[in-house]
Formats: structure tokens, sequence, C-alpha cells
């Protein structure tokens, strides 16, 4: 035991001259603290082996794993660990190495918590209807009362759109709703499509505020009933369907098309069949606003096991934002206009994580420990990812090559943007 306190002890300085300021402390299974008094955060080491549970093999995926079973623990601020962290991640491995870090880690006690527990696997096709079905259920099926401790209360799970960074989260929310109308120009009577409608805000609002009759389609049946129930509660339920669908089911033509967090999900070698069959459901001069998260870091989008699409978005992936342009438009839309929302991610993903944080205990007794461990540590990721712009979210507006120029800019802006 006390050559692994001395290794762990070596380990965390070698670590903090790696990742540089602000430091988080480090408290050993014994309570023997390393670090500054003042630190934002402390990693809590439960047993002698946890650093190399943390840290080998040298991956995201490792390293959540062992904070989601309990290898270790994070006390304080999860955002300023995860920044401590990130550089760490984007260090060669040879450097690592070179430093005798994996070395001394070697030495540590095997032990790990994550390998009694069995890693999720997927079964099937890469992005076939039932694959995909199975990733989206495994996500949305954590279900709707979890949710609810951290997104807003019309339950928006996507960026908001910010004008002030102290304003709150339902104000942005309701913002980037209004947002998406406008730039669509909704006019009552439309149709209008919602792909991964969620819970069914955005086809509310344009029922409500701009007249068009909607239809959500999404792969979560807990969503399509909570929306249905939000639907009839808003007084559009005449005017409002949510339905469990895939997208590439979907029959009838429509005025408008929105696709607001779900492309993410579509996989990089099935975007342009994606981009043509939204271009298919659109009447002459349509309109389609696609809002989604992409990769600055066109190396980085090569597929593998990741903490995020492994436990959080399974089958996830993440292009660049010119690799989307290219095959939107190689489905014949063109680009009227790019948007993005970065900074408002970040805040929002600020919001969700103080709010998660705040009902812990519903948290729990709406899912458990280890699922309420995952989003959390998911969403403090995310806000780094945003802040370091490491990764963005893009609104594109897309139209079919027939529909008239609107010249000005005042039609993108919500209304309380003017």
């Amino acid at each position: 035991m006390t050559d692994a306190l001395a290794i762990s002890r070596s380990v965390y300085g070698r670590l903090v001259a790696m990742a540089g300021e602000p430091a988080v402390a480090m408290r050993a299974w014994n309570g023997e603290v390393w670090g500054p008094s003042d630190a934002p955060a402390t990693v809590v080491l439960n047993h002698p082996g946890a650093l190399r549970a943390l840290l080998l093999p040298f991956a995201d995926l490792t390293a959540g794993e062992a904070y989601i079973y309990d290898d270790v623990d994070i006390e304080g601020s999860i955002l300023a660990a995860v920044r401590f962290a990130s550089p760490l991640q984007s260090m060669p491995r040879r450097r690592l190495g070179s430093l005798g870090l994996i070395r001394q880690l070697r030495k540590l006690p095997a032990e790990n918590r994550r390998s009694t527990h069995t890693r999720p696997e997927r079964r099937g096709r890469l992005h076939s209807k039932n694959r995909d079905q199975a990733a989206v259920t495994a996500h949305y099926d954590t279900g709707n009362d979890f949710f609810g401790q951290f997104l807003d209360p019309a339950m928006v799970y996507s960026s908001g759109a910010f004008l002030d960074p102290d304003e709150p989260l339902q104000t942005a929310q309701r913002r980037k709703l209004d947002l998406i109308c406008r730039k669509l120009q909704l006019r009552p009577g439309q149709r209008l499509l919602d792909i991964g409608c969620g819970w069914g805000a955005l086809a509310i609002h344009a029922a409500q505020h701009y007249g068009v009759k909607a239809l959500g389609v999404t792969l979560s049946r807990p969503q399509v009933d909570l929306a249905t129930a939000f639907a009839t509660d808003a007084g559009v339920g005449d005017r409002v369907t949510f339905k469990v669908l895939d997208y590439r089911d979907v029959q009838g033509r429509f005025d408008a098309i929105a696709s607001v967090g779900m492309f993410e999900h579509v996989g990089q070698r099935q975007l342009g069949r994606y981009f043509a069959r939204v271009r298919d459901m659109l009447e002459p001069g349509g309109t389609f606003l696609n809002h989604g998260i992409v990769i600055r870091d066109r190396r980085s989008r090569r597929v593998r096991p990741t903490f995020v699409n492994t436990y959080v978005f399974p089958d996830g992936e993440l292009v660049t934002v010119d690799e989307v342009i290219g095959q939107a438009e190689g489905a014949g839309f063109e680009l009227r206009d790019a948007e993005s929302l970065r900074t408002s991610y970040a805040l929002t993903l600020r919001h969700w994580v103080d709010n998660l944080e705040t009902n812990r205990q519903a948290a729990l007794d709406a899912a458990d420990e280890t699922t309420y461990r995952i989003w959390r540590l998911y969403m403090a990721s995310s806000v780094v990812g945003f802040e370091t712009a490491t990764i963005s979210v893009y609104q594109l507006l897309l139209h079919t090559a027939g529909r008239s120029w609107t010249f000005g800019r005042g039609h993108l802006l919500a209304t309380d943007d003017q």
C-alpha cells in the first residue's frame, strides 16, 4: 500500500506539471490530500489502484468509466476537473511515457471497478433502422423524469440562443424556438415536419405562434407520450401530431422541415442520403433548417469507442461543418445562412449541469447513481468542448433552388432580437 501511495502522489505531481493551472486537489484512499487547499475540485481515489483505473489505457473512455463506476469521485466543480484534464487528453502518449508516468502506473494494483460491469454494445448494421431504434431507445428511455431534472420546463434538449449570459435558460430556449420559426419563415396553414422532435417544444411553439400544422417524429415512445400531453395542455393538440417514426419512413410533403439535434445520429456515410430524403419531402420552394453539432478537427472524426458514443449517444458521429454543407449542396440544397451558437451551447450546458447537481436526489430517484454520473460528466465535458471550440453547433438554413430570395436579415432574428 505504501508503494501505491507514493506512486500515486508522484503521478499526481507529474499530471499537475503537464496540465498546468488551475490544479485540482487529489485525496487518497487513506485521507491524505495533495494539491492546493483552495482547489475548485478534488479527485478522490477510492482504492490503491484508482489512478491506474483512471489512466490506463489512456483514453477518455477509460477515465469516464473510472468515474461512473466509482474508482474515483469528483468533489466540488466538475467543470474545473474536466478543464484540468482537457490538456492531457490531447497530449501525445509518447510524452506521457517519456516521463515514466505509464511505467509507474503499471506498478499499482490492477483493481478497477469497471471490470465488474458490462460495457454497452450495439448489434446489427451501423445506422440501420433497427440499430438506430435501439440506440435512441438506450438514450431517451432513461426517462422523462430524469431529463426533467436538468432541462427547462418546455424540455428543450438542444442549445438555447442567449443574448445575455446572465438571462434564464428558459428565455434563451424560447428565443431559439422563435429563431428557427423565423428563419423558416413559417406562415399560417403551412405544414412543418420536425425530425427528432424530442418533447415537442418546437412543433408546439410553431403551432401556437405561427399557425402551422406540425408533425413531429422521434424514435422514443416516452417522448411522444409527453409531447402529446404538452400539445394538449397548450391548446394545439388538433394541429400538432407526434409519432414514433423513423424520418426515412415519413410520408407526404412539407412546406418547411426542421432537424434540431438529430443529424449527429445519422452517420458520416449516410449524410448524403439524409439530405436527399429531406429534399424529397419538401414542397417546391420549401426550406430546411438543420441544427447540429460539428467537430472542428477533421482528424478527430474517425469513429472509435469514446465515452460519449459508448454511454451517452450510441453510434453518434461528428463531422466538420464543411462536410455537412458539401453533402447538403450535393443533395440539391442551397445554403442561405449559417449561424454558430457555440457559446450559447456552452451556457446552456452550464445550466444543465447546475440543474442536475441541484436536483441530484430527484435524478437518483428517477434513475440511478451511474446514470447521474454519466450525464454529469458528459455535460461538463461538453461545456469545455464548446468553450474551447473543439466542437461547435451550427444552424444551417437550406433552401431548394426554386425558392425566391428574401432581402435583408430581419427575418433571421428572433422577435426579441430586432
